[in-house]
């Protein structure tokens, strides 16, 4: 939605005893319009980043991404948000396109990446924090537009003051997990899951009282992360983004990190690997039965280009 505001300059308005109002104008000539700044939307001389969005995303794959700074994206102005740097937009983009399109493409091709893949990618140079406490890594609007938070802490090997402990995690579970969950969103509203996954964890799904939970006390219930536990297709999704990102060895060690005992909400260790093994299996089965893709393969793929990059 476009608003637009008029202004009248040199205006009097003046009351008459008789209730009648009376508006006097000065009217200035605006000259040549064509000589308006902003008329037409934003334009400016395109550099290096603007190629390389060109070369790399929008001629292969169709896809765009806005770094220059409009909050008017963001859908909500009260949200204290900055513009990325633009030093950190090629190395971003650079590491997605790595971890996240070249692997489906090699794996499903470029038919199934163009036709499924979001088109508008929106960059914001901080972070979105939310009144609960919670932290929004990224957004996605009708399966064609994506927005990404936190773009200035985004470091990569090579670039300076990279950490590779605290960094290569950062962006593994950040980015790259963000980009998988939200993918994953869209591959799910164009075909449902299986109905039985939702059978799974059924009555251990905490809806808003997930920010209370940590992924360790999720894992005892048989959920993969905290927010997986917030609802049905979040907990089919962050399974999808956390099989990828920290492939079958590390998605392993998570199942067999579940401690001896009982949880809280009455799940053995052994129901709550139970429940994660037949949600990767459902995961694995929804693929190949629907998209004609090797979970595994996938997998392995996406894990391979990570560990290049980091």
């Amino acid at each position: 939605m476009k608003m637009i505001l008029r202004s009248f300059t040199n205006c009097i308005i003046a009351a008459l005893l008789a209730g009648t109002t009376m508006m006097s104008c000065k009217e200035e000539s605006l000259g040549n319009v064509d000589d308006i700044p902003g008329l037409g939307g934003d334009v400016w001389a395109e550099g290096p980043i603007d190629k390389w969005i060109q070369d790399s995303l929008v001629v292969p794959y169709n896809i765009s991404a806005k770094y220059k700074w409009d909050q008017f994206e963001f859908g909500n102005l009260t949200k204290t948000l900055v513009p990325p740097d633009e030093a950190q937009v090629i190395p971003l983009l650079s590491t997605i396109k790595k971890a996240w399109t070249n692997p489906y493409v090699e794996e499903a091709g470029k038919v199934f990446y163009n036709k499924y893949s979001p088109k508008f990618f929106i960059l914001s140079g901080s972070n979105e924090y939310n009144t609960e406490g919670s932290i929004t890594l990224g957004t996605a609007e009708g399966g064609r537009k994506v927005i990404l938070y936190g773009v200035n802490l985004f470091k990569i090997k090579g670039m300076t003051g990279y950490d590779p402990g605290r960094d290569s995690s950062f962006v593994k579970d950040w980015f790259l997990h963000t980009i998988h969950h939200e993918f994953g969103h869209i591959l799910h509203q164009t075909v449902f899951y299986p109905v039985e996954y939702k059978n799974i964890s059924k009555a251990y799904y905490q809806g808003g009282n997930w920010i209370n939970w940590s992924d360790a006390d999720a894992r005892r219930d048989g959920f993969i992360t905290a927010y997986s536990s917030s609802a049905f297709d979040e907990d089919f999704v962050e399974m999808i983004a956390m099989m990828l990102t920290e492939g079958k060895a590390g998605f392993e060690k998570i199942v067999n990190s579940i401690p001896e005992g009982t949880s809280p909400s009455g799940v053995t260790k052994a129901q709550a690997q139970a429940a994660l093994r037949q949600k990767e299996a459902i995961i694995v089965a929804y693929y190949k039965n629907t998209w004609k893709i090797d979970f595994y393969s996938l997998q392995n793929r996406v894990r391979t280009s990570m560990n290049k990059l980091f």
